[in-house]
């Protein structure tokens, strides 16, 4: 169960705006962090919680393919992005790094800044216990809650591999 106050976005949020290119040589999440959304939120970082989830309108995440747009908001401490869609490679950076991901259908209408939400990501039920509306989001295959449990793609792997070595002996 993931529990959070929203921060709301609009259609089409780039991976420029979530991640500036000037900032692609740093490599420390916690120095990555620091630039994240920094052209639309000043403030972003001092003002988000732990925990705290996005919501956005269409096709969030567009623009360059870049895996620190996913990064630094994994490590500013977002706990998932609802969106009514998402940039395909951004959706698979966010699969693959284990950051929550899912889409429903005018979501970004059906809740302000600063609602809270409870997401059960199995089930694909959104409830906004502010207004008391519970939102339907897509429902995620099992393969990707598996990767999004095991903490992303190369956890995932890993604990595949070890478990295969066990099945071995």
């Amino acid at each position: 169960m993931i529990k959070g106050r929203v921060w709301k976005f609009g259609d089409d949020v780039n991976t420029d705006v979530i991640y500036p290119g000037k900032y692609l040589p740093i490599t420390d999440p916690n120095e990555m962090k620091l630039h994240a959304f920094e052209s639309v939120y000043p403030d972003f970082v001092k003002k988000f919680n732990k925990g705290d989830i996005i919501v956005a309108g269409k096709y969030f995440g567009c623009g360059s393919s870049r895996e620190q747009a996913v990064s630094c908001l994994k490590a500013v401490g977002v706990s998932c992005i609802i969106a009514e869609s998402f940039a395909r490679i951004y959706y698979r950076n966010a699969i693959n790094d284990g950051l929550p991901i899912l889409t429903a259908e005018s979501v970004s209408k059906k809740v302000r800044e600063g609602d809270e939400l409870e997401v059960e990501l199995e089930s694909g039920v959104v409830k906004n216990l502010t207004t008391k509306e519970t939102i339907k989001a897509n429902i995620l295959p099992p393969f990707i809650l598996e990767i999004l449990s095991s903490g992303g793609l190369i956890p995932h792997i890993k604990l595949k591999l070890k478990s295969q070595k066990l099945n071995l002996k």
